[in-house]
């Protein structure tokens, strides 16, 4: 079974669950991880698996707003899975307890660059919050026999009239914006101006014109483009890679004119949880631990956090993934860097305006 088909078996009943019920939609030994679907895969955490004989508990969500309201609602979990630009927003929310980085065993091996992320790993007065652990692109990805190359140079393409209801972006307000930011020629939103928001707004306003299909996770597009109901997306890097296992002709455009995004997401310890605390700790460990990277790079398609992990890996595979060389891989990006929590605000009010057609 490839990783897609077991994706598509696994999401389908626990997202169902998940959404209607907002409870651990996958019964284990009594950690609960809050996290998006697919991640409760066993190989992203085998070193928890073989010391406690099983599976945590996992819950999921849609997006990370659905997340932050769940768990302001009461929602209870010990471990959730935020991107960059939520972790300020959930601190300041209290939703958050400070991670203890004497018992996390690869805290110094996190790449360099997410070290250096402002109000991502530390806030200023060094507490840490969130271990990084995923990171990626949202990239144009196509069906290369239905879309000519000569089409996509521009991200302007997902608002060009003749790819009407034929384009997918995410119901994810921050990659949308990543999109739209892009497309003006932004690419540190953190200092988008007003007059650079209502412009990018605007944007997602025309490529709404062309959406068929807002997708919530990687299955659902997946099942989209091979069908050929999508030919133009907005998507994670584990789109075209699980597609392209499956021999659906999908391939990504990295060098438009206006770049690409990349993100980063990790874990955070969730205030309020009910599992032991060793637990935390292991599962964390378990999930950073550095021979996870190669799995990670290989079947999603993602860079793993860890350096050492990352530098092992089979240089030939790095290359085929576009991990051979990180500075190229970030260059001619927006970097979902955290925002201020006012701006963010301001995007989910206007993204949820903007897809109900205003």
């Amino acid at each position: 079974m490839s990783n897609r088909t077991r994706q598509l078996v696994t999401t389908a009943f626990v997202t169902a669950l998940a959404l209607s019920t907002a409870m651990p939609a996958v019964a284990g030994d009594g950690l609960t991880v809050f996290e998006w679907s697919g991640y409760e895969d066993p190989a992203i955490h085998p070193a928890y698996t073989e010391k406690y004989g099983g599976e945590p508990d996992f819950a999921f969500f849609g997006d990370e707003e659905e997340a932050f309201q769940k768990l302001r609602s009461g929602f209870k979990a010990d471990i959730s899975h935020p991107c960059s630009q939520s972790v300020v927003k959930w601190r300041e929310a209290g939703l958050l307890e400070p991670l203890d980085t004497s018992k996390l065993k690869y805290w110094n091996d996190v790449l360099p660059g997410f070290k250096a992320m402002k109000d991502l790993m530390t806030s200023a007065d060094g507490t840490a919050w969130m271990l990084p652990f995923d990171w990626g692109n949202t990239v144009l990805t196509y069906r290369s026999d239905a879309v000519k190359p000569e089409e996509i140079e521009s991200l302007k393409v997902f608002a060009d009239p003749k790819f009407k209801d034929r384009v997918s972006i995410g119901d994810n307000v921050d990659d949308a914006y990543a999109l739209a930011s892009l497309a003006i020629g932004v690419k540190d939103w953190t200092k988008m101006t007003d007059e650079q928001f209502k412009e990018a707004s605007d944007f997602l306003r025309q490529v709404h014109k062309n959406v068929r299909l807002y997708w919530t996770d990687n299955t659902e597009l997946s099942q989209a483009m091979a069908s050929g109901e999508v030919d133009l997306a907005w998507a994670w890097n584990d789109t075209s890679t699980q597609l392209q296992t499956d021999n659906v002709p999908v391939a990504i455009k990295k060098d438009t004119k206006e770049g690409l995004s990349t993100w980063v997401c990790g874990f955070v310890h969730l205030k309020g949880g009910e599992g032991s605390e060793d637990k935390v700790y292991d599962y964390l460990n378990a999930v950073t631990d550095p021979a996870v990277s190669k799995y990670m790079v290989e079947a999603w398609g993602y860079g793993h956090s860890n350096a050492k992990g990352m530098a092992a890996v089979d240089p030939a595979m790095l290359q085929q993934k576009g991990y051979g060389d990180i500075d190229k891989f970030v260059a001619n990006t927006l970097f979902q860097s955290p925002m201020p929590t006012e701006l963010r605000q301001k995007m989910i009010a206007e993204f949820e305006k903007i897809k109900s057609g205003y």
